[in-house]
């Protein structure tokens, strides 16, 4: 008795890639957050105000719940922020600009809705074997 023989199959031809269909904004896809227009809507008229000073590395707490009246921009970013999260962070869960994003920031601290804070540096720590002596000194007395 022979063994079954296998046939090798050759690979079915893969379709060529389809160009990018415009995007109209009319679809409700995330896509139109490059739209120039769109940006310049969130973040309101310019009115040659100063921006906070944000880093991509500033976290941001939120201290209360969105108001009614917030922006479906900013009632995001604020359900968000409930635990501290890194401007970058937010700038890639909106899927917004970093510029957008302060600018959107720069409203919320002003409102005092949210808190902006330096991230912890590993080097601002304590050594820990300095504090491992200390405990060790105070179980002694």
């Amino acid at each position: 008795m022979t063994p079954p023989q296998r046939r090798r199959r050759s690979p079915e031809p893969q379709p060529p890639p389809q160009p990018p269909q415009p995007n109209d904004g009319n679809d409700g896809k995330d896509g139109d957050a490059s739209n120039p227009e769109r940006l310049f809507i969130l973040t309101g008229v310019a009115d040659g105000g100063e921006r906070a000073a944000l880093d991509l590395v500033t976290l941001i707490v939120a201290g209360a719940d969105p108001p009614p009246t917030a922006p479906p921009e900013q009632s995001a970013l604020l359900r968000l922020c409930r635990a501290p999260l890194s401007v970058a962070e937010i700038s890639a869960y909106l899927r917004l600009p970093f510029s957008v994003v302060t600018v959107l920031l720069t409203e919320l601290l002003a409102a005092e809705l949210v808190t902006a804070r330096a991230p912890i540096s590993r080097e601002a720590l304590p050594d820990r074997s300095l504090l491992e002596a200390v405990m060790h000194g105070l179980q002694k007395l």
